[in-house]
């Protein structure tokens, strides 16, 4: 089993297909070269540095706030 995490795009470099994202606040960077049309401010599943699908805003705050539940972010 595999665990990806929503996380937002705070920034894009097109050239490389690789762009920054925000999870609980700690930047990461993620490749987002399995995934089409995404842009600054879009939610993504992350799992081991690549952006694997772009997902709906509030499902990824759903998520987060079970994350925060169960003790596993702070957020």
């Amino acid at each position: 089993m595999c665990l990806a995490l929503p996380a937002q795009i705070t920034d894009i470099d097109f050239e490389t297909q690789m762009a920054t994202a925000s999870v609980d606040g700690v930047k990461v960077e993620v490749s987002l070269a399995l995934v089409d049309d995404v842009k600054v401010g879009d939610y993504v599943l992350v799992h081991v540095g690549y952006a694997l699908n772009k997902i709906d805003e509030d499902e990824a705050l759903k998520t987060l706030a079970l994350f925060a539940e169960a003790g596993l972010t702070t957020s």
